[in-house]
């Protein structure tokens, strides 16, 4: 058995380390590894029951991950854009889903469960590609994050209303067993509330001495109450997630959720394992057709509505453009809701199987999508004209702007952009401060500073600011990092103003000097290099002190000497 699961571990290696060459997610790759150690291909994974346990000893902490970052304070935020997205797709994926699934002749309930494992959207894979850009802290970051986090709670639904469904048909449909898993929920929920109100904060705070043993005791948790929601009936998943949410108003959440993120992700290979082991190569071809046209659908209908929705709301379609591609795919979840239904025996492995297909389509897909979602929205942007509008209310460039213009426009308020433009101002300078994330421009305007929320490298955005009266441009956002995208913010406000014929000065921050002289000839009068910048200033400031050093010392010579 030793063996089996080091040449798994060894195959998950190898078959990872692939897949991160051509950019995908680990969740492809555990697919893969899953096939290929079924039966069908190599046969490696023989032993059933230890790599089961695994697994649902990695869905009991996936789980319990998503219940410690149910963060409803950010659909709070974001207002009703978050649930009228949120649902709107939901909505949208599962009528018109179940209706494609119909006419591809499924049955009825084969057709609602494919629809339902739709429209769940990779929270995992999104907040990955997203920080990887750096674009967490955007608009449509925020906007996505806060959909996810509604489509988070249609699944924790959707999975209540599957286990009572398997209870009543395993007690022959008796109301008193249903009204028990349901009493037994809200027994458990009862249970989380006083945990939050008088335990969770200091039994976290003497845990947290000891950074093991706090972790240790989120694993107890969430396989603790696994085992009582699969004993209750209301099975492990709603048990882990309840966990969570037990944690979640801990000030120690982040902490714990970065720490069992990798045993996360190394427990869930096991259950892509039996997944796979589970799949018949024939069946996944015998539906390869289906899968083709619901990969369309998910790829293309998802972010067609969030486009939609968020327009008529009163964003811009570029926007909305970014938030739509990041819920062109499906996610672990669903691969775990169609495997419940799989054990009450209302789906067959053909309906897993080509929901695993469709899963492994539109990841591999939609990956690429939202790496490079800067040059596809170019590429789509000529068909996108019916979602234009000619106010955008939700994204107006004028407000927090002045109608006299400004000496000096500041793009990217972190604290080096931020620095420089409060020190201009005191300088008494007019600066304009401008930046992608919401909470950046609250925070600048709190202080009564002009700023407006914006994307330098939205071309849109630059011709509609006052650029007229600015005599410097100033973009201090960081570099790209190497190897994520091929999209670089300064190189699209370099070409962005130099399209609206700005006649002013441009200066750019760069963390590598080699890129100085590339710059400068693609538009940058001044190109900033804040670390070498603030090392020339140190030494600048060393010896500076040693010559006042070397004076203090000959006045004081001098003084003897007068003595």
């Amino acid at each position: 058995m030793f063996n089996e699961i080091a040449a798994l571990l060894v195959l998950a290696a190898l078959v990872g380390f692939a897949g991160n060459l051509l950019r995908q997610p680990l969740i492809v790759a555990f697919i893969a590894v899953g096939i290929l150690a079924g039966p069908t291909v190599l046969d490696i994974a023989k032993s059933p029951e230890p790599i089961d346990l695994l697994a649902d000893l990695g869905i009991a902490v996936l789980l319990f991950l998503v219940g410690i970052k149910l963060d409803l304070k950010l659909i709070k935020t974001m207002g009703t854009v978050a649930i009228a997205t949120g649902l709107g797709q939901v909505a949208f994926t599962s009528v018109f889903g179940f209706l494609i699934c119909l006419a591809l002749g499924l049955d009825a309930i084969t057709s609602l469960y494919i629809a339902v494992a739709l429209t769940f959207s990779s929270t995992i894979i999104i907040v990955k590609l997203l920080s990887d850009k750096r674009e967490i802290e955007s608009l449509h970051g925020r906007i996505a994050l806060g959909f996810l986090i509604v489509q988070d709670i249609v699944v924790v639904l959707a999975m209540i209303v599957l286990s009572a469904i398997g209870v009543g048909e395993r007690e022959g449909g008796a109301l008193d067993s249903i009204l028990f898993v349901i009493g037994s929920g809200v027994g458990m929920l009862v249970l989380v509330m006083l945990f939050v109100r008088y335990l969770a904060n200091p039994l976290t705070h003497q845990l947290a001495k000891s950074p093991e043993l706090l972790i240790s005791f989120a694993i107890a948790m969430a396989a603790a109450f696994a085992a009582a929601g699969q004993m209750l009936g209301f099975g492990k998943e709603l048990g882990g997630l309840l966990a969570g949410v037990a944690l979640a108003s801990t000030p120690f959440r982040d902490a714990i959720a970065a720490r069992l993120a990798p045993l996360r992700d190394f427990l869930l290979l096991f259950f892509f394992i039996a997944l796979g082991t589970s799949l018949d190569l024939a069946n996944l071809g015998a539906r390869g057709f289906e899968a083709a046209i619901l990969s369309a659908f998910v790829l293309i209908g998802n972010p067609l509505i969030v486009i939609v929705i968020m327009v008529a709301m009163g964003y811009r379609r570029r926007t909305g453009f970014l938030a739509g591609l990041t819920v062109a795919q499906i996610s672990e979840f669903s691969l775990v809701f169609m495997a419940m239904g799989l054990s009450l025996g209302h789906v067959d492995n053909e309906a897993l199987g080509l929901v695993t297909m469709v899963g492994l389509i539109t990841i591999a897909a939609s990956t690429y999508m939202i790496t490079y979602s800067h040059e596809l929205y170019a590429i789509c942007e000529p068909f996108l004209g019916v979602f234009k509008r000619k106010r955008a209310n939700k994204e107006s460039y004028e407000d927090g702007a002045h109608a006299d213009g400004y000496d000096v426009i500041v793009f990217g308020l972190g604290r080096y952009g931020g620095t420089i433009g409060r020190r201009l101002i005191a300088d008494g300078r007019r600066v304009l401060g401008i930046d992608f994330s919401p909470e950046a421009v609250r925070r600048w305007r709190e202080d009564e500073l002009p700023a407006l929320f914006g994307d330098a490298s939205d071309p849109e955005f630059i011709a509609h600011i006052p650029l007229q009266s600015a005599s410097w441009i100033i973009s201090a956002i960081p570099d790209p990092r190497a190897g994520v995208t091929h999209h670089d913010t300064r190189l699209s406000l370099l070409h962005a103003l130099g399209e609206v014929k700005y006649e002013g000065k441009v200066a750019v921050v760069s963390h590598r000097i080699e890129e100085h002289k590339e710059l400068r000839a693609l538009g940058a009068h001044l190109v900033l290099h804040p670390y070498s910048d603030a090392a020339d200033r140190a030494i600048e400031l060393l010896v500076s002190r040693e010559e006042e050093d070397d004076v203090e010392e000959a006045y004081e010579v001098e003084d003897q000497r007068e003595i």
